[in-house]
């Protein structure tokens, strides 16, 4: 019985966090998230080509040290 009641409260918090996510991205609260680094690859390309390490790059651009390795893997494959 217990299990029943809170499968059901479960359903209706769901329930009530889709109503809310659905206002909310109405109201223009909820935009989503941006794909920054993809913006930003340029600058990357020109930081890392100047000699700078990808640490440094990282910091300078305000993006994670990760994205600034899949920009350069990716200018790498795209030279081959």
């Amino acid at each position: 019985m217990l299990a029943a009641v809170a499968e059901f409260e479960r359903a209706m918090m769901l329930e009530r966090q889709t109503e809310g996510v659905r206002i909310a991205k109405a109201q223009g609260k909820l935009k989503g998230w941006k794909p920054t680094a993809r913006e930003k690859s340029g600058e990357v390309l020109k930081l890392l080509s100047d000699g700078l390490t990808k640490g440094a790059v990282a910091e300078k651009v305000g993006i994670g040290v990760a994205s600034v390795y899949r920009i350069a893997k990716a200018m790498r494959e795209s030279q081959k």
